[in-house]
């Protein structure tokens, strides 16, 4: 791996891990989702009508239906990952989904795309499952029942992000959709199939906008910025690589979970992620 493309890729974890505390401090959900699509659409429009008249942009067919795509299935990510911060803790939740889903995408990449894993992938896999399992809980997850909501919908989200991984590498590598434009492109989804619910809601949506709009001013910043270095890491560099990397956010988010939160079984968890860390790191070797 380049180090272009680590430091890309290190600088969205870190965001990453930010917003997804950020999001643990709101009420979550469709309206929160709808709110910070919608401030990303105007906070990232300046750069993207730039971006389209200085390098001529032209959005074909092929363009526009790749970020369709892609839109549903991250609206289908966020709804599911807002659902799991409901229901558990964001030091389970946020690194077991994170775990999993570079192992899935890992894992797609050597089947659809080619891809082809080292020995050190290999082990790292089995460390990424190792350290997934510790973070959840380890032998624990069987005895304990309130848990198992939220690994559910962490596990969901896990192959969320193997899905649209996959999805996003070739449009962005194959097709040559620039990143920015597309991801763009993907939040506009997003927003016009949520505002039906957001006007049906509108009091919730006031309140969660009332409440707690630095939050989602933050989340409207931080995450569109995320994935945009992570789509241009993605141009140059396979799925094998930068989706193993992302993963570096997940000791961040559970240190944010344990400290910032006061979320339980801390220690546990943090080992957890230790050993999540080194499997990443074999994974991209």
């Amino acid at each position: 791996m380049n180090t272009l493309a680590l430091l890309l890729v290190l600088a969205s974890s870190l965001l990453h891990a930010t917003w997804n505390l950020l999001a643990k401090r709101t009420k979550g959900g469709a309206s929160l989702v709808w709110l910070y699509d919608i401030l990303s659409i105007l906070f990232y429009a300046p750069l993207v009508i730039v971006l389209i008249i200085v390098q001529h942009i032209h959005l074909n067919l092929i363009f526009l239906g790749l970020m369709f795509v892609s839109g549903l299935i991250h609206l289908a990510y966020f709804l599911t990952l807002q659902r799991g911060y409901r229901v558990g803790d964001l030091s389970l939740v946020y690194p077991l989904a994170r775990g999993t889903g570079p192992l899935l995408a890992t894992i797609a990449a050597i089947v659809l795309l080619g891809e082809r894993p080292t020995l050190f992938a290999i082990a790292g896999m089995l460390l990424v499952v190792s350290g997934v399992f510790l973070i959840a809980g380890g032998l624990r997850l069987f005895a304990k029942t309130h848990n198992r909501q939220g690994i559910l919908y962490a596990l969901l989200v896990g192959v969320f992000i193997a899905i649209y991984t996959i999805w996003d590498k070739r449009s962005v590598s194959i097709y040559l959709v620039p990143p920015i434009i597309y991801f763009y492109g993907a939040i506009i989804v997003d927003a016009v199939l949520l505002t039906p619910y957001a006007v049906r809601h509108w009091m919730d949506v006031r309140t969660e906008w009332q409440t707690h709009r630095l939050e989602v001013s933050g989340i409207a910043l931080m995450s569109p910025a995320s994935y945009f270095l992570v789509l241009t890491a993605l141009v140059f560099t396979g799925v094998s690589y930068v989706a193993p990397f992302r993963e570096s956010s997940v000791l961040l988010g559970t240190l944010m979970g344990t400290h910032l939160l006061s979320e339980e079984s801390g220690r546990a968890r943090i080992i957890g992620a230790c050993v999540l860390l080194a499997g990443i790191i074999a994974l991209a070797i």
